[in-house]
Parts: structure tokens; C-alpha cells; sequence
């Protein structure tokens, strides 16, 4: 697959596309809606790969062309203005019920011409230049995100694309909420051991993740460790290796997380994998595949294996009686003061009322 911001090809790939798609153009425009005669206003926004892009404003109608990026904008409330995605955008679950208009890698052009897109959201890493260029040679704009390698730059690219859509401020309160509860998770398991954990993203033959990746980052946040050191993003491993590591825990995503599922059970039967005291002791952690996705359900993911991971750090500490006492009936000087009225039927309540409140914490 050929890295987006790539620049081979693109003269010839945007007239040959534009030639092609001529008719189809056509035959949209005669149902397009009708277009005031005042010209639309645009702004000029540099994209993830440092591209300008022309942005009609405001942005009405989007299209989708990655997983992660549908889920942004549904996590940003624009579900409404979203009128199409890819066939694997799937979550949440009326993402489904947009239209479709095929693959990340290869998506009809003529289905995303006759939705009348303002802008189309990319990524690089998953859709094609070839797509862009064909887009830009039929005046759509698109808009494309880098693939990041920490939740951080997840976060900023968050902020970024919100403030080309005209909703910074959603943008800054999702972003928000997603940094408090990784600072609440830091608080829980920052200073514990990590686990050491194998994530494995497919089986045979055996693939994990490399160390600069942000499912790296998300095991780090989430109070574990890889025990792969790849500068690569997908390795391959070798099993052999993998016994010599001896992982605490085997990782795995899955749409289904509650449980881990008849592939993952079978593992112990596979050649090789009973030498691992992690598949004969059973210890593992399925959580959900938002872990794959650069978007805001990361942080769900996170957590759910840092409980898994460090259950004693959830568990909320009962209160001993000594402290429940002391809740309940605080020394004299720590209650608050009572301003007492002049008006006697005020002075007679206060009288009545039992000792003082306990301050709240």
C-alpha cells in the first residue's frame, strides 16, 4: 500500500479519474441541491501531512473513510452531518446504517460524488493518495490525519480535526474528559509493577505490536508493558522467542470482550503455545477492539485492561470503624460554627437539631 502523502502518479491518476467519473459527475449534478448564488465561503487549513486544504464552511456534509475518524465524529456530535462511511465503520452501531461507499483502500468515488460531500476525512497509513488525488482532481476537499503512535497525539489530532469541523469547543471537552480519566488511571496503577504482556494481533503466524505504536502507549497507560521491543509497527515474533519472555499476560481485542473467545481458548491445543505459562494458566485479558482504533473509545479499552491487569487497584477500601466514627461525630473543633438567629422559633429548631454535620470530602 502506498504511503499517502507519496507524490508519485498524481497528475496522471487525477485527470484519468476525473475523465473517468465525467459522466457520473453529471448525472449527480442534475439532483444535486440547489446552490445559492452567493459564492461559498472557505477557510484554508493545513492537514495532518501538510497539505492546504480549502474547507467550505460551514462543514454540512462529511464522509468518512476510516473506522477511527467515523467514531471521532460521532464522539465529537456530529453524527448528523455525517451522510457516509466505510463498509468496516461499524461502531457505534448507527454508524452502520449510513451509506457505504466501499473500503478504506478502494471506496467508489462515483458513491462519494453523489453524496455532495464537503469535506471527506482520510488518514494516511489506511486510504490511498490515489484517493485524494482523484478527490482533488473532482473538487472535494479532504482533510487527512497521520497515523499517531501515542494516546497523546490521539488527543491533539481529537482538537485539531474538531476545529476544522467548527466545534473546538466539543473538541476540547471530549479531549478534556479523556485526560481526566487517564490521569485517574496514572493515580491507580503509575506507581505498581507493570505487567509484562504479549499482545497478540494475529496468531499464525504470530504478530504483535512494536514499541512506538499507540497500543504500545495504551498497555504502558493501562500499568503494563510489551515484552516485544520492535521498532517495527506490525513484527512478526517467533514463538520460540516468545517462551524465552515468558509474558505474564497474552493480550488480545475483540469485538466481543466480555470473555475470551473459542480462538482464544484454543490456543493451548496449537503447536507450541503450551510452553507459555500464561496459555496453561489461562491469564488472559480480552478487551475491546477500540484498542485498535486511534479514537476517543481508546481510553474504554485502556481501563478495562488495567482492571484486568490490576483488580486490587479498583477495589474500593470499606471504611474501618474507627474512621466511620469519626466521619460521623468529628472532634468539637472541627465542627462547624453555629450562627444562631435572634428569632426565637429559629433558636428553638437549632436547639432541637442533634450535633453538628459532618463536612463533606
Amino acid at each position: 500500500m502506498k504511503e499517502f502523502a507519496r507524490p508519485g502518479l498524481r497528475s496522471a491518476v487525477s485527470a484519468a479519474t476525473a475523465a473517468l467519473l465525467s459522466c457520473a459527475a453529471l448525472t449527480c449534478a442534475q439532483s444535486a441541491p440547489p446552490v445559492s448564488s452567493a459564492s461559498p465561503a472557505f477557510r484554508e487549513v493545513t492537514d495532518e501531512v501538510g497539505r492546504t486544504v480549502r474547507v467550505p464552511q460551514p462543514v454540512r456534509r462529511i464522509v468518512s473513510l476510516a473506522p477511527s475518524l467515523t467514531e471521532t465524529v460521532y464522539a465529537l456530535g456530529l453524527q448528523d452531518r455525517l451522510v457516509g462511511d466505510t463498509d468496516y465503520c461499524d461502531y457505534p452501531a448507527d454508524a452502520r446504517k449510513k451509506t457505504k461507499v466501499g473500503g478504506a483502500i478502494n471506496p467508489s468515488l462515483e458513491q462519494i460524488v453523489a453524496l455532495h460531500p464537503d469535506l471527506v476525512l482520510v488518514t494516511k497509513g489506511l486510504n490511498r493518495l490515489e484517493t485524494a488525488d482523484a478527490l482533488e482532481g473532482l473538487g472535494i476537499s479532504s482533510y487527512s490525519t497521520v497515523h499517531p503512535h501515542t494516546v497523546e497525539e490521539i488527543i491533539t489530532s481529537l482538537k485539531k480535526l474538531s476545529d476544522v469541523l467548527g466545534v473546538p469547543e466539543a473538541g476540547a471537552s471530549v479531549a478534556r474528559e479523556m485526560q481526566r480519566r487517564l490521569a485517574d488511571l496514572q493515580q491507580r496503577v503509575g506507581a505498581l509493577a507493570a505487567k509484562r504482556v504479549l499482545f497478540v494481533v494475529w496468531t499464525q503466524p504470530l504478530i504483535s505490536v512494536g514499541k512506538d505504536t499507540f497500543i504500545a502507549d495504551a498497555l504502558r497507560r493501562a500499568g503494563a508493558v510489551s515484552i516485544v521491543e520492535s521498532e517495527q509497527g506490525w513484527p512478526q515474533v517467533s514463538l520460540e522467542e516468545v517462551a524465552r519472555l515468558q509474558p505474564e499476560f497474552l493480550v488480545f481485542a475483540d469485538s466481543h470482550s466480555d470473555s475470551p473467545s473459542p480462538a482464544v481458548e484454543m490456543l493451548a491445543t496449537l503447536p507450541g503455545w503450551s510452553i507459555l505459562d500464561a496459555v496453561n494458566s489461562r491469564r488472559f485479558a480480552v478487551i475491546s477492539d477500540a484498542v485498535n482504533r486511534p479514537a476517543p473509545r481508546i481510553v474504554t479499552a485502556i481501563e478495562d485492561l488495567a482492571k484486568q491487569l490490576h483488580p486490587d487497584a479498583f477495589v474500593e477500601k470499606p471504611e474501618n470503624g474507627k474512621e466511620k466514627m469519626e466521619k460521623e461525630n468529628p472532634p468539637l473543633d472541627q465542627r462547624p460554627a453555629l450562627h444562631y438567629s435572634f428569632s426565637p422559633d429559629v433558636l428553638q429548631d437549632r436547639m432541637t437539631t442533634p450535633g453538628g454535620r459532618a463536612c463533606a470530602h
